[in-house]
């Protein structure tokens, strides 16, 4: 892979950001569902570590996933896809700042356009990293990340039960500080809250989950300012949903279940390009 290439999805990525609109940037879990994204006109997708560890049979955020794992899952769908890929990498894969550092390294190397940092420790038993700790962790990632790979700096406060909007700022405005390109805290709990955390950090851009049982709408989220919107689990899942109906109906003895309007010639035919 190029120097240019990978220098070439990173502008392209870092572009997007810069508004003013907003834009959706899928999850995705392998090659032929990143095919299907582009070819719906997306331009940038995401790994899942929630996802990519489902696939593997393991659970997220235990540490589960190794860093190559994830490295080598990234620059297959950058391969494949040809798109601006956003890494969703956990802690960034090392006890030390360092360590992050390194990962943000490994994850130029092989191409990607973006990466993600959260503040959680791989411990259920004490999920969120101490915030000193988090934002050195930050710092680390963004001397590594500055002119050659988007950074977002995410806490895991909401999605970790710890549902204190204010710490969640502060963590935030401090990865913003530290060097993160874009920032990022998935549940939080409605429209209000992210628009705290979209004034608080301007004019870096807020990344939002969202999902289809969130009570928002892209025109929502536009008017108050949100760049990009992610959708986690929740593609995956969408598939896995269509999969567990047809299973149900297969196993009553219906040979139909299965039909698709979607040929696997066509899949074929993406991957020939």
């Amino acid at each position: 892979m190029s120097d240019t290439a990978v220098q070439t999805r990173y502008e392209r990525f870092a572009e997007l950001h810069r508004g003013p609109g907003t834009f959706i940037m899928p999850n995705v879990w392998d090659g032929p569902s990143a095919l299907l994204f582009k070819e719906a006109g997306f331009r940038s997708i995401a790994t899942s570590s929630a996802v990519l560890a489902a696939t593997l049979g393991r659970l997220d955020g235990i540490h589960a996933v190794g860093r190559d794992e994830h490295l080598n899952h990234a620059a297959l769908l950058t391969s494949v896809s040809g798109l601006p890929i956003n890494g969703d990498f956990e802690d960034g894969y090392g006890e030390t700042p360092e360590d992050v550092r390194a990962t943000v390294d490994a994850a130029v190397a092989r191409g990607l356009a973006g990466i993600g940092v959260e503040d959680t420790t791989g411990d259920p038993a004490g999920p969120i990293r101490d915030f000193d700790d988090a934002v050195r962790r930050i710092q680390a990632a963004a001397a590594a990340a500055h002119g050659r790979i988007v950074l977002t700096g995410r806490t895991d406060n909401f999605l970790w039960g710890v549902s204190d909007l204010d710490d969640t700022i502060r963590r935030l405005s401090a990865y913003a500080e530290a060097g993160a390109d874009v920032l990022y805290a998935p549940n939080l709990p409605d429209l209000a809250s992210i628009s705290a955390v979209v004034r608080a950090v301007a004019p870096k851009p807020v990344n939002v989950l969202v999902g289809p049982q969130d009570a928002v709408t892209l025109a929502d989220l536009r008017t108050i300012g949100v760049r990009r919107i992610s959708l986690g689990v929740d593609p995956y899942t969408h598939a896995l949903g269509a999969t567990q109906a047809a299973a149900a109906k297969l196993a009553r003895g219906d040979l139909t279940a299965l039909a698709s309007d979607l040929d696997f010639g066509h899949i074929v035919g993406l991957i020939k390009g």
